[in-house]
């Protein structure tokens, strides 16, 4: 099956680029971002991805602003053609390769509208090869890719209508692809032992002088499997970035130490030190304090009906709202949560946000049971 990709040098099997190398049902390729206002006043993020083998294209938009989050939802049937990222009133549109990203979203029966233009004021940054093993299987091998940016344009929900503006409204692209869990759970086999403890947690910040990013993985005995640390300079003019690869990138390699006060009977963080640790021996400590939390259930991650690559028919669109102190901060689908955060080291004063997911016990946050909350 031939695409428009197919023209470019970049094939990496002896079959065209729509088809992927493996049968797994899991294999993904997704589009992520974040945005939030330097004030901590509102949050938003934006899926899509495509499930080659599943044959199923969704996406989603979700806004956290003043103690409500909005989301939007649409699943398809996959397209032919890979470069066609739309799903009904959603539209993707790749300005530049490792550039500008535009996100719109047309009047639709949701009341969930936007137009938004991602701006690249860095370049990337390759996080490491994530792989995850049960007992017989790859439960997740991928890579993933991050850049810095601004967003600008507009955004209207059923609460009314609110402009982004580029000089205070930071976030990043995530480009990910690989293995990851989605669609139905496999069910073939012998069963397997394969429910495992996960801890993870994610801090990307921009500062003044340029961005950092710490990502790491834990069991339940709070080792560490996988770390990513890395900093990246700031460009203010898109046309000023080296390349896709920035000369002036460090990466550091080592363990990232943590200390979160969680909010009791939660899961979630009301503040904390994070260390970075480069196995040189330098180190960063960063002071971290939540302003405003955003559910990301309302991206699909755990959502009991819209959970990625689940198959929702030819094509299919829906809205949901709800105010963040109704919910059950320990149910699953409302466990993994972005929240806007000013960082500091030493004199030096970030924005950015702190992501954690933690199901399961852990040795290193205190947690004895599945989904006991903190004391």
């Amino acid at each position: 099956m031939l695409s428009k990709l197919d023209d470019y040098p970049i094939h990496q099997t002896a079959e065209p680029v729509a088809q992927v190398a493996t049968s797994d049902h899991n294999v993904y390729d997704r589009y992520w971002y974040n945005a939030y206002a330097q004030d901590g006043s509102f949050y938003f993020g934006v899926g899509a991805c495509r499930y080659a083998n599943l044959g199923i294209f969704d996406c989603s938009f979700s806004l956290a602003l003043g103690g409500r989050q909005y989301a939007f939802h649409g699943s398809r049937r996959a397209p032919d053609e890979p470069t066609d990222i739309s799903c009904g009133p959603f539209r993707l549109d790749i300005l530049e390769p490792m550039g500008r990203h535009r996100v719109q979203i047309a009047p639709n029966e949701t009341g969930i509208e936007c137009d938004l233009l991602f701006t690249p004021t860095s370049a990337c940054i390759e996080e490491g090869r994530q792989t995850l093993r049960n007992s017989r299987r790859v439960i997740m091998d991928a890579t993933r890719l991050d850049q810095f940016g601004r967003w600008s344009g507009w955004i209207k929900t059923p609460g009314g209508e609110m402009t982004i503006d580029g000089a205070t409204t930071f976030g990043l692209k995530d480009r990910s692809w690989g293995l990851r869990p989605s669609g139905e759970p496999y069910t073939g086999g012998a069963p397997t032992s394969d429910f495992e403890a996960v801890h993870f947690n994610w801090l990307p910040i921009c500062w003044e002088d340029g961005y950092s990013l710490a990502g790491w993985f834990e069991d339940a005995s709070g080792h560490q499997w996988h770390t990513d640390q890395g900093f990246l300079p700031f460009y203010e003019d898109m046309a000023d970035i080296p390349g896709t690869v920035d000369p002036g990138m460090t990466l550091w390699q080592g363990k990232v130490d943590h200390k979160l006060d969680f909010i009791p009977g939660t899961r979630r963080a009301r503040g904390g030190v994070i260390t970075m640790n480069d196995r040189n021996g330098e180190s960063m400590e960063i002071t971290v304090e939540p302003l405003l939390v955003h559910r990301m259930k309302g991206l699909g991650y755990q959502h009991p009906e819209w959970r990625h690559g689940k198959w929702h028919g030819e094509l299919h669109i829906d809205g949901e709202q709800w105010v963040d102190a109704e919910l059950d901060p320990l149910a699953l689908e409302n466990l993994h949560v972005q929240q806007i955060i000013v960082a500091r080291c030493g004199d030096k004063v970030g924005h950015g946000v702190l992501e954690q997911l933690h199901i399961g016990p852990s040795a290193s946050h205190g947690f004895k049971d599945w989904f006991d909350g903190a004391a």
